[in-house]
């Protein structure tokens, strides 16, 4: 009797109609990189989105310049855009609250305290509400000046990149030729490692007439101007002008 052999564990398996099986390709586990999205597709008005009504009095130049930035803030600041930095409120709102607080600790000493023991104590906290009076005023005139808008965002392109903008904004006046404007001055600048390896940067100022953007009767067209700030905003983020 013929000893039986052994089949080979390496050897193909047969099915029954002696038809070899398909071999199975190999799964690829590479991962694959997602379509990076272009700051031009999300620098663009939401369409459809709603919105609350902007009107102001259209004869006031104060009253449009104060809708146009409220109105660039919120577009900006929209989560898959910048995070805005409140550095510049956060100091002027310290300095406010801590001259309230000076005063409001200097009139209850002098209250209390008989009036001629308590001269230097109201003297010390007089001065110290000025100083810190005139620190806020000083801070709003030469540091944050017409800032309107600092914004952060961070991307991943093979290591984090840290992209900042910083908008000033300010009227034109107007004149024989021209209806008053609204104009930017935009600075941005690309980093990494923490900001110190510089990517790149640009400069770039724009301006409109707030015709533009406002009605006969002050209604602000909100997707025109988020429009145009998108555009603008675009442009220095890729560095197409300086």
């Amino acid at each position: 009797m013929a000893p039986r052999t052994r089949k080979s564990a390496d050897s193909p398996s047969t099915t029954h109609n002696g038809d070899t099986p398909s071999t199975i390709p190999a799964k690829d586990d590479t991962p694959t990189a997602a379509p990076s999205v272009g700051v031009s597709a999300l620098l663009v008005p939401v369409a459809g989105e709603e919105r609350e009504v902007v009107k102001v009095n259209n004869a006031s130049v104060s009253d449009m310049k104060h809708a146009c930035d409220d109105a660039l803030k919120r577009f900006l600041s929209r989560p898959d855009l910048f995070k805005q930095i409140h550095t510049h409120t956060d100091v002027r709102l310290a300095l406010g609250w801590l001259s309230v607080v000076v005063a409001g600790g200097t009139g209850l000493y002098g209250w209390r305290v008989p009036f001629e023991q308590s001269k230097p104590g109201v003297w010390a906290g007089v001065i110290l509400y000025v100083l810190l009076t005139l620190m806020q005023t000083l801070y709003a005139y030469f540091v944050e000046g017409d800032i309107v808008f600092v914004g952060k965002r961070k991307t991943f392109d093979k290591r984090i990149v840290t992209e900042r903008i910083t908008i000033n904004a300010r009227t034109t006046p107007s004149s024989p030729q021209s209806p008053p404007a609204y104009a930017l001055g935009l600075t941005y600048v690309r980093s990494a490692a923490g900001g110190k390896t510089l990517l790149g940067r640009g400069r770039s100022s724009e301006e409109r007439p707030f015709t533009a953007f406002f009605d006969e009767n002050g209604v602000l067209d909100q997707e025109s101007f988020e429009r145009w700030v998108g555009e603008t905003v675009g442009r220095v983020m890729e560095g197409k002008t300086e």
